[in-house]
């Protein structure tokens, strides 16, 4: 850990993202594990925010800080895309709870997902979030707009906006209908409602009111027929992805090297602005990102001579990092394995990398 330690001696920073190049190697988020449990330990870092679904993380959180749940459910439920699975996420929670155990609340480490609450090839109705937000609402303040009867009504049946056709046919979508569209309005009025009382509310309510608004917005922009739609849909979600860490200073984060990249990201032809270059934006130099990326697999031969992967295994001690001020930034990326692997091809959008020979 000396070159994380050295590395970190000279920054502080407000988001701290450990990227990875693929979501299918165990190896990275078990190293991403060591690393935290170091930062927790070492540095003080008492928040971990993951490339998955904001709202379900909640059940995740919940059961880290008070044990309540079940751990094979909360695997199940509190992580979107599968990732509960991951032996390494169990690892993570099994920790996390272990260390919370016994802890004062403010000297507990928490768990967030960062995620909008979409999953790769679908989204879910917007029903559950906007009830969740006008309960919240109701709790606390008088006048809310709206009911929940009238939500329930122009959100109709659950499994039309989940439908998978959706996402390649914009014409299967039902974001753009007259409900819909009704719906994006209360959704608008009861964030409206709750930003204007903010002071006066308890925790919880900011991230259910930017994501009923955040997931109406990408139900709208699934129903679009244009050939920037994908591109549009990936920008939302990294949108949401931002805003998300921007409410969770002092976090450390673990995604796709995609996401955290400070430039845009790229996927099946279409560019967006990363949730990465996002926070950057905002933040500047108190983002800080590490990329990820290895030298040989099972499945992935040694990098090719004059690739930025073959200087990488030349000169980085395996498991460490290196910054990316002494690299020359016109190093060509390695071909990926089209299987999931991105070979990391952005020096000059990461502060560091850290590079694992061999996974």
């Amino acid at each position: 850990m000396k070159t994380f330690d050295d590395f970190l001696a000279h920054r502080s920073p407000t988001l701290l993202g450990l990227g990875e190049p693929t979501h299918w190697t165990e190896a990275f988020p078990l190293f991403r594990n060591e690393i935290f449990q170091h930062l927790v330990l070492e540095h003080g870092y008492r928040s971990i925010a993951l490339e998955s679904d904001c709202l379900a993380g909640r059940l995740v959180d919940r059961y880290v800080t008070t044990g309540e749940g079940d751990l094979d459910k909360v695997l199940a439920t509190g992580f979107s895309h599968g990732f509960g699975a991951f032996p390494s996420n169990r690892a993570l929670v099994e920790w996390l709870r272990d260390h919370n155990a016994g802890r004062a609340l403010e000297d507990q480490v928490r768990f967030h997902g960062f995620d909008a609450p979409l999953e790769m090839a679908s989204a879910p109705s917007p029903r559950a979030v906007l009830a969740e937000l006008h309960g919240f609402l109701s709790e606390h303040l008088d006048d809310v707009p709206h009911d929940v009867a009238t939500i329930e009504r122009l959100a109709g049946d659950d499994a039309a906006w989940a439908d998978e056709a959706a996402m390649w046919d914009g014409s299967q979508s039902k974001g753009d209908s007259p409900d819909a569209r009704e719906l994006r309005l209360v959704a608008d009025d009861l964030a409206g409602h709750f930003e204007r009382a903010r002071p006066a509310l308890p925790e919880g309510g900011d991230l259910l009111a930017r994501t009923a608004v955040g997931l109406c917005r990408y139900h709208s922009l699934m129903a679009d027929t244009a050939p920037e739609r994908m591109g549009r849909l990936g920008a939302q979600r990294d949108a949401m992805m931002a805003d998300n860490l921007l409410a969770l200073p002092g976090a450390f984060v673990s995604a796709h090297n995609q996401h955290l990249q400070r430039r845009a990201a790229s996927m099946m032809g279409a560019r967006w602005w990363s949730a990465g270059a996002q926070v950057a934006h905002r933040l500047g130099d108190r983002y800080v990102f590490i990329a990820t990326d290895f030298g040989s697999s099972d499945g992935v031969a040694a990098p090719a001579p004059g690739t930025l992967q073959a200087y990488l295994a030349a000169t980085v001690q395996d498991r460490e990092l290196v910054e990316t001020a002494g690299i020359d930034p016109g190093l060509p990326a390695r071909t990926g394995d089209g299987r999931g692997y991105l070979p990391f091809d952005a020096v000059e959008a990461a502060d560091a990398i850290a590079f694992l020979h061999r996974v």
